[in-house]
């Protein structure tokens, strides 16, 4: 299955569920992929960039890149253009216009190639790519825009245009929302605003052309599609319900409910026996062909608002934030997928709008991630409901359990909250603070249940109440040790004894309200940031009680590294995100990144290694033992790399060895192996500068040995770098090396008399430090000096494997 990713396009397999291959290159937003109507084994894909890639996705190794020069929006591809594909491109001149044009692609030798070469076919065509479908055998294409419809006729040269009433009626919006051709016959099915499907026939003629209704979604029908055969018909939308229309008849349909979220796009296997649908939650279900859920693949879910923030769970390592409506998602970074979602709300989701439901917006994990705290709340201007609920991580279920849940734990909502961070081996050290709007803040402690028949033995209730001149507390945070509590309340932060809940002291920086608050940790514990409304990020000594330092930076995220000292604080000035990192006890950034992203930075959050990462850059020490990731308000989750795009994309693009992405079998664990041991038999004969020079410099070599026979390049392109990999460059001959060769030419074209000049000269040339220091050396005798010599051509950069 292959599916088109942000940047890149990725292959899973229908079996497992895993990610095969990301197949990387383009620069910017992958908006189409297409089989290769003429090798299956070969892949289409097209881009913001401007670029069409040809891909060999068994082996993610790209062919071909022909650069077209104007955005590509859409790609299709037709078994009867042999040397061409369409693509939707912006109309020049004019804004949000855009036209179906056909691209030339040349057959050129070499990798990089222009396709210049194009010719419009409809004008005034939909950027998405629903909105066209391609007839049977690509004698016709049909285009569908907000109430027209067009079909344009190749053999004929004929364009006949329809049009549905614009008015909106009682039963709802006519306009058109996507478009499917039927396989073998002269038809055509689209989709409405109003939950209609229409199937159109006979459109060869302007006037007499025919369409039937078919009605069951309540809303907008987001795509249409025919199975193989032309049999069936598949609809999707709002309603998260699979459709199955027999023989284009309103009686006769199937259904599959509740998958889950609307429907986006419905895509078939070209054998028929799958189905696929694209979910809006990032999803994508595999169906079989009787209309039953085979598997689904889960990435990051698209909630509507994260309100939980970005939490690690210390357990996993996952990334926990909003997933559906009213759960936790707990999404694993390394392999892209969802590793579980959990029901926090317990209540059946309607997908109506204007309902006021629950929601989840607050959620912490302990230290070790043992227990769980999320608040959820529903609006309600007579009847707000609001619910703290703590959770224990059950080992035998491998799953979180609800231990205790507190009904209005405050009068208004919470508008934070924070484990008391320590290393949880006695109970009675852990402590949850929640602040809300009511003005005041809760601390809240385990106490074993008094009552023999409870199903727990522990349950949460409120230790202390603690509020400041009646101001609305904002955030909260505990010290490295957990000694010491901070709250800020508007424009002051106080700061608290975690044990006698005594307040200690108050740092105020008028007239600007405090956004975010964080202790520094390690060398840097002593130290309290705080970044203010008014744009503002300062630095309080907890220890003289004083205002380290400040700076005019206006702050919106505001995140600490838990293995380190360092503190990263995302900025937005001027519709720009800018990346700040530094340590508290130093006012100036370590570094400093500007226009991060072209959105808008919401959340952050670093997570830790699993082992410390060989960083050669300086500037990128700090990401050695936790990797930073932001999440923006378009819902992408990005992160920092330390190598650049080119060090990244070089295997995939410039190089065609595969040894990389050979599967791992019990073979090539073998063969690892003997060329481990074959290695180590290197080193102890003194072969191992020959042997990596052998495999560093022969990439012509790899390309020839390692490349599937059906996507090498022609011999006239290959052998120029084959045999300029054999050349030794002369840039790269070190002093001594020159020195060696003008030796042995002499040795052969002069007599003893022009050797010994030529010792002279060497031995004016390499003057020793104890000739600098002062002192001299003895005079060697001929055989001396032809010994010498011997041992001068001797090659020992070997040892600098060493």
């Amino acid at each position: 299955l292959l599916c088109a990713s942000g940047d890149f396009v990725k292959m899973y397999s229908v079996a497992t569920e895993e990610t095969l291959r990301v197949m990387g290159g383009h620069a910017d937003l992958v908006t189409g992929i297409q089989l290769n109507p003429h090798n299956h084994m070969q892949l289409y894909s097209s881009s913001l960039d401007g670029t069409i890639k040809l891909w060999d996705f068994m082996d993610g190794i790209p062919i071909k890149t022909f650069t077209v020069g104007s955005k590509l929006l859409a790609l299709y591809a037709l078994p009867s253009s042999e040397d061409s594909v369409f693509v939707v491109i912006p109309k020049s001149g004019e804004r949000d216009t855009f036209q179906l044009v056909s691209v030339k692609l040349t057959k050129a030798a070499g990798q990089d190639l222009e396709a210049k070469e194009l010719s419009v076919v409809l004008d005034g065509v939909n950027a998405s790519p629903k909105y066209i479908a391609f007839g049977r055998e690509g004698e016709y294409v049909a285009s569908v825009k907000e109430v027209d419809l067009q079909v344009y006729f190749f053999k004929q040269k004929q364009l006949n245009r329809f049009c549905v009433s614009a008015v909106k009626t009682k039963s709802g919006n006519n306009q058109f929302t996507c478009i499917a051709c039927h396989p073998t016959e002269d038809c055509i099915a689209t989709g409405h605003a109003d939950g209609k499907i229409r199937i159109w026939r006979n459109f060869y003629h302007k006037k007499e052309y025919t369409y039937s209704t078919l009605h069951w979604h309540h809303d907008t029908v987001m795509d249409v599609a025919f199975s193989v055969e032309g049999t069936s018909l598949l609809s999707g939308g709002v309603e998260s319900v699979l459709v199955l229309w027999h023989n284009e008849s309103d009686c006769q349909k199937d259904f599959l409910p509740r998958l889950g979220s609307p429907i986006e796009y419905i895509s078939m296997a070209s054998d028929g026996t799958l189905c696929c649908t694209l979910h809006t939650d990032n999803r994508i279900t595999i169906i079989n062909s009787n209309l039953r859920f085979a598997r689904s693949i889960q990435g990051l879910i698209k909630s509507a608002n994260v309100k939980t923030g970005l939490v690690v769970d210390p357990r996993t390592k996952a990334l926990v934030l909003n997933g559906e409506p009213g759960h936790l998602q707990f999404y694993c970074l390394q392999s892209d997928q969802q590793l579980f979602s959990l029901d926090i709300v317990q209540r059946q989701y309607i997908h109506q709008a204007g309902l006021n439901q629950a929601d989840l917006v607050k959620v912490a994990f302990s230290a070790q991630g043992k227990w769980l705290a999320t608040v959820e709340e529903r609006e309600d201007v007579t009847d707000p409901e609001l619910q703290l609920k703590l959770w224990f991580y059950d080992e035998e279920i491998q799953s979180f359990k609800l231990n205790t849940s507190i009904n209005m734990p405050h009068e208004d909502q919470i508008t934070d909250m924070c484990f008391r961070d320590m290393d949880e081996l006695e109970d009675d050290s852990l402590i949850l603070v929640t602040t809300g709007r009511d003005c005041m803040f809760k601390v809240w402690v385990m106490v074993e249940d008094a009552d023999p028949d409870a199903q727990h033995i522990v349950s949460w209730s409120c230790d202390f109440i603690g509020s400041y001149h009646n101001y609305q507390p904002t955030n909260c945070c505990f010290s490295e040790d957990g000694s010491v509590l901070a709250v800020s309340f508007e424009e002051t932060v106080t700061v608290w004894d975690s044990v006698t809940w005594d307040l200690k002291c108050t740092f105020c920086h008028p007239p600007g309200k405090i956004r975010k608050i964080c202790f520094g940790r390690l060398t840097c514990s002593k130290y309290l940031i705080g970044a203010s409304d008014d744009g503002f990020l300062c630095c309080w000594n907890l220890l003289s009680c004083a205002l380290e330092w400040s700076a005019y930076l206006n702050v919106v995220v505001l995140q600490p590294d838990p293995l380190s000292e360092h503190i990263a604080a995302v900025s937005w000035l001027s519709k720009e995100s800018s990346l700040f990192v530094f340590k508290p006890n130093e006012p100036r950034p370590i570094y400093i990144q500007r226009n991060l992203c072209r959105e808008k930075i919401q959340l952050a959050a670093f997570v830790p290694r699993d082992e410390p990462e060989t960083i050669g850059s300086e500037k990128y020490l700090w990401l050695r033992r936790s990797q930073l990731f932001f999440l923006t308000d378009t819902q992408e989750l990005m992160t920092l790399s330390t190598k650049s795009l080119q060090e990244r994309l070089t295997p995939a693009s410039k190089q065609l060895a595969v040894e990389e992405s050979l599967p791992v079998t019990p073979f090539s664990l073998l063969l690892g192996k003997h060329r481990r041991q074959q290695s180590q038999e290197d080193i102890d004969f003194g072969k191992l500068f020959v042997h990596n020079k052998c495999e560093q410099d022969s990439p012509a070599i790899k390309e020839l040995l390692h490349t599937p026979a059906h996507v090498l390049p022609s011999a006239s392109f290959l052998c120029p770098i084959f045999i300029n990999s054999l050349l030794i460059s002369k840039e790269n001959k070190s002093a001594e090396e020159v020195a060696d060769e003008v030796e042995m030419e002499s040795e052969k074209t002069e007599d003893d008399s022009d050797e010994e000049r030529d010792v002279t000269e060497m031995e004016q040339e390499d003057t020793s430090p104890q000739e600098l220091l002062g002192e001299t050396t003895c005079k060697l005798s001929k055989s001396q000096e032809k010994e010498l010599r011997k041992i001068r051509k001797i090659d020992y950069s070997w040892i600098s494997a060493f």
